[in-house]
């Protein structure tokens, strides 16, 4: 893994600064919208039925949903973080900026 001293980590900062916790969240539903298994996945462990999403998106307990379900799945959170070319760590941050607990 290269470190920030080689420049990897400052444009990965520069991403995360980008990002303000809502916008991540609506990104990383994308990101879980993009393959079958992991929308169906996240639509039975939160009891949400598809058509109901588009009217929670702008709601702050909806995108912590969002980001507490790729949080709790470490190998989801990586390819989330690696694909959005962000730290993990920006998730769980961006989940305490919208009133989530420590991991």
């Amino acid at each position: 893994m290269k470190s920030a001293k080689d420049g990897f980590g400052s444009r990965l900062k520069k991403n995360e600064i980008a990002a303000p916790p809502a916008e991540l969240a609506l990104r990383a539903l994308a990101f879980l919208s993009q393959d079958d298994e992991r929308v169906s996945r996240f639509l039975a462990l939160t009891g949400l039925d598809p058509g109901e999403v588009r009217g929670l998106l702008g709601e702050s307990g909806f995108q912590l949903a969002v980001l507490d379900h790729l949080a709790g799945d470490e190998t989801l959170l990586l390819e989330f973080a690696v694909a959005e070319s962000l730290p993990p760590e920006a998730i769980g941050r961006a989940r305490r900026a919208l009133g989530g607990g420590e991991e």
